[in-house]
């Protein structure tokens, strides 16, 4: 099964995390099948950069984000698009 989930990048007492579709089996921060975006907390606001329609691509082909996942889609409107696209 494929998971859209955040996996930390950054160093210690600094996180970045990317947003990756990956095998749920795999650790992590380990092996990965696609970058779909980055999340930096660090920042005032949080920087949130994501690759909208590769998400969508990934969901509907029956990936499953993480809770976490899913309010940053909803922050970015993503979310939205996706309900659009299923109701038409």
């Amino acid at each position: 099964m494929v998971k859209i989930r955040l996996t930390r990048i950054g160093s210690k007492k600094k996180p970045f995390y990317r947003l990756v579709a990956t095998d749920s089996r795999s650790p992590r921060d380990g092996r990965f099948l696609e970058i779909l975006g980055f999340y930096n907390p660090n920042t005032s606001p949080a920087e949130i950069r994501l690759k909208p329609e590769q998400i969508i691509a990934w969901i509907e082909r029956g990936a499953k984000p993480t809770d976490t996942v899913i309010s940053l889609l909803k922050k970015e409107g993503v979310w939205q698009k996706l309900k659009e696209n299923k109701a038409a």
